[in-house]
């Protein structure tokens, strides 16, 4: 069975094939031609040239297809059309653009209808395209328009054409008649016959229009649009530049480019730079600029993107703008931003460069610690910059010299300092002075200078407030600063105070350096003569030098004399003098240079560091304080104090009572005294020593001291006849009394102590040392 061409396309259609898989079937011309030619005999060929051409296209030549569509009815061309471009993203995209559309209920006629769309693959796509082609159709679009269009016109032109034949025969037959006038018709003018709008209904069609254009969705042209509303806002009245205003406000991260056209354009006519509009001849238009500029930042003062932008591409920042701005900067949680903003108009606009560094500078001594530590941050990061630099220290400088004045001045006072006004100076009115100054000085050293010159002329409270303010920045500076050493070395009268505490700030953290160390001794030397200057570079100092300061060191406060001995017994790092010689060195103090309670006190510090004197560093000092001519006042309270904290050290302590007794220990009172007080205190063990005194030295002992007379008896009285025997008479009746005791009934006595036994006396348990400090021998 043969079928048409037009047949065969339709049948596969309706199989749900479409039109490009059906041309991609149908085989090219060339290729058609090649078969032709090669099927055809050369006769064949021959007679076919000779024949006439057909007039008719072959049925298989489909190079143009709109020739098969033209064959087809609008209903089929429509078909063919959905089937080919119905997809599944553009199906589900007209679901959803005319769900809104739909009606409440279901119409009856598209349920029946609605079951043979549940049908799935190409038979319920190809009912899908039917009843859509219907539709097109009704509605004369798609291809089947065209078809639709060119049967009309091809309809028209035979009608026209047997109408025009139809009429040129009744011309002939009838006939002719004169022409006749005809009345002239007036052009229709609008303005003639429409009443004027009042100015209310106008103006409400012209906002509305505009609102039209502002709202629209999607604007062909971004550009043209925003030139458009920037126009509108520029050129009409006030009615129209509101409903601008309230549209970019509404949304003004998204519109900030049309944002900063209008104020371009505003900007321009307020210079001059552009015509007045005429509805806005009758305003003022120098305060709009103003009035849109601090709209725009009220609604963003909590955007630091879109303020920043708006401010640093605006053409100029009013002065009613920059009152905005440091509202904002008064704000702790929005300061750091804010701050920097002020920052960066500093450096970006110059022709209000010190209005803005003047803002910028004022917040360098608000009362809020967060907003102040900001503004100091900027501005040492604008004091690099050469051209701002004098300006910022000549601010800092006049603040400093505030502190000279009785009360704080006006300035540091009111709503953009944070503070009331008062009468005295408090901490905080003191630290907005001095911070500014004192964080410049890392960064220009030579401001040291000034400091110190008005450190003179301050309170106490002031003073003690700098002296803690500068500790971070002469840290920075370090102690290799050349103006910090000319400081030192020039030391103004009365700055006496703030010199130490800065060679203390810099030889906190290490030893001093040799240029120091001399500028100090030469102060020292020289002109100063407090011996507190020397007490930050001990460590730099001779032996020499430090033995001689001695006495005055150790008649300073308590806590200074502890940071003395701290840095002599190199816990701050390495001493020029060892432990051993210090205590030795505080012993051998001469009386008129300081008195013994002062040197008693700094000997009880030193023995107090227990990890530096050991039991071996004491037995070495007590060895060579033995070995002094004549023997030092203090020797005694060393021994009983070295053998509290040390009882190990007994059998030492014999030993040098023993020696005492030969350097003739009675003809120095104090050393005697303290000599009997030991003894006292380390009995038992201390009597063999006792009964080594010659007889009148031993009356004045037990004179000295009753408590030792009856141990020393009962101990004399465990000795036998034989052991007693060996005592001088003399001794025993000292001891025992003129009257002669039997002795008692007692196991054999043990053999007397020998000077072996004395030494290893160390292993002989000794009472606890008393909880209270042992006063020298003397001065009980």
């Amino acid at each position: 069975m043969k079928i048409s061409h037009c047949a065969k396309m339709r049948y596969f259609l309706t199989l749900g094939s479409s039109q490009q898989d059906i041309n991609k079937l149908i085989p090219k011309a060339e290729d058609r031609r090649k078969y032709n030619k090669r099927t055809l005999s050369s006769e064949s060929l021959v007679q076919q040239i000779v024949k006439k051409p057909r007039l008719e296209p072959h049925p298989f030549d489909f190079d143009d297809t709109n020739d098969s569509q033209f064959h087809l009815t609008p209903q089929e061309a429509n078909e063919q059309f959905i089937l080919e471009n119905l997809t599944l993203e553009k199906a589900v995209y007209l679901i959803f653009t005319h769900i809104p559309k739909l009606p409440n209920t279901l119409p009856t006629d598209f349920i029946t209808d609605y079951a043979r769309f549940f049908k799935t693959g190409s038979i319920g796509k190809i009912h899908l395209a039917n009843v859509l082609a219907e539709q097109f159709t009704e509605a004369n679009v798609g291809p089947g328009s065209k078809i639709i269009v060119k049967q009309k016109t091809t309809d028209s032109n035979k009608k026209r054409e047997r109408e025009s034949d139809d009429s040129k025969d009744e011309k002939d037959k009838r006939p002719k008649k004169e022409k006749v006038k005809v009345q002239r018709i007036k052009t229709l003018k609008l303005s003639e016959i429409t009443k004027p709008l009042e100015k209310d209904v106008k103006e409400r069609l012209l906002v509305s229009s505009v609102k039209r254009l502002l709202y629209s969705d999607k604007p062909a042209s971004k550009l043209l649009h925003q030139k458009v509303v920037t126009t509108l806002a520029t050129c009409f009245s006030k009615v129209v530049r509101d409903a601008v205003l309230t549209f970019l406000l509404s949304d003004l991260r998204s519109n900030v480019n049309t944002a900063l056209a209008w104020l371009f354009d505003e900007y321009s006519i307020m210079q001059g730079f552009a015509r007045v509009p005429p509805l806005r001849r009758e305003g003022k238009i120098d305060d709009s600029y103003n009035l849109l500029l601090c709209s725009f930042i009220s609604i963003c003062s909590n955007d630091a993107l879109i303020l920043s932008r708006l401010l640093l591409e605006a053409p100029m920042v009013t002065d009613e703008a920059l009152i905005e701005i440091r509202a904002v900067c008064r704000d702790e949680r929005r300061s750091g931003w804010a701050l920097g903003l002020l920052r960066d108009l500093t450096i970006r606009k110059p022709p209000k460069q010190l209005t803005f560094l003047n803002a910028l500078l004022s917040y360098t001594t608000y009362e809020s610690n967060t907003v102040r530590d900001h503004a100091i941050g900027h501005v040492l990061e604008l004091h690099k910059r050469f051209d701002l630099r004098l300006v910022i220290e000549e601010f800092a400088r006049m603040n400093l010299e505030f502190l000279k004045l009785p009360k704080p001045p006006e300035s540091l006072c009111g709503v953009n300092q944070g503070r009331l006004k008062s009468e005295i100076w408090g901490d905080d009115f003191i630290k907005a002075c001095l911070l500014p100054y004192v964080s410049l000085l890392p960064a220009n050293e030579s401001l040291i200078h000034d400091l110190a010159r008005v450190y003179v002329q301050t309170s106490a409270d002031i003073k003690r407030i700098i002296l803690r303010l500068i500790e971070n920045p002469i840290r920075s500076m370090g102690m290799d600063s050349v103006d910090l050493l000319k400081l030192v070395e020039e030391c103004p009268k009365g700055s006496e105070t703030l010199v130490t505490r800065v060679i203390h700030i810099l030889t906190d953290k290490g030893p001093p350096s040799v240029q120091l160390v001399q500028r100090v001794r030469d102060l020292y030397n020289t002109r100063v003569s407090d011996v507190r200057f020397l007490i930050p570079v001990l460590n730099g100092l001779t032996k020499k030098e430090i033995i001689s300061a001695l006495p005055k060191l150790i008649k300073l406060n308590p806590v200074v004399v502890r940071e003395v001995f701290n840095r002599l017994l190199g816990l701050h790092g390495d001493s020029p003098i060892t432990p051993t010689e210090l205590l030795v060195s505080l012993h051998l103090i001469d009386s008129n240079k300081a008195d013994l309670k002062t040197v008693m006190k700094a000997t009880s510090v030193c023995l107090q560091e227990k990890q530096v004197y050991t039991q071996e560093v004491l037995a070495v000092v007590l060895q060579q304080l033995m070995d002094q001519t004549p023997l030092p006042t203090l020797l005694m309270r060393t021994v009983i104090q070295a053998l509290s904290s040390y009882p190990r050290l007994s059998g030492f302590v014999m030993n040098i009572l023993q020696r005492l007794i030969l350097k003739k220990v009675w003809k120095q009172k104090v050393v005697w005294e303290g000599f009997i007080k030991c003894c006292q205190r380390t009995k038992p063990q201390s009597f063999a020593v006792l009964m080594q005194l010659p007889a009148p030295q031993l009356t004045e002992a037990l004179n000295i001291c009753p408590d030792l007379k009856q141990p020393l008896r009962e101990h004399l009285l465990t000795f036998t006849e034989a052991q007693r025997a060996h005592i001088p008479s003399a001794m025993q009746e000292i001891v025992l009394g003129p009257y002669t005791v039997p002795p008692p009934v007692m196991p054999p006595p043990a053999a007397p102590l020998s000077q072996t036994d004395v030494i290893d006396a160390e292993q002989v348990s000794i009472p606890p040392p008393l909880l209270s400090e042992p006063l020298p021998p003397g001065m009980e």
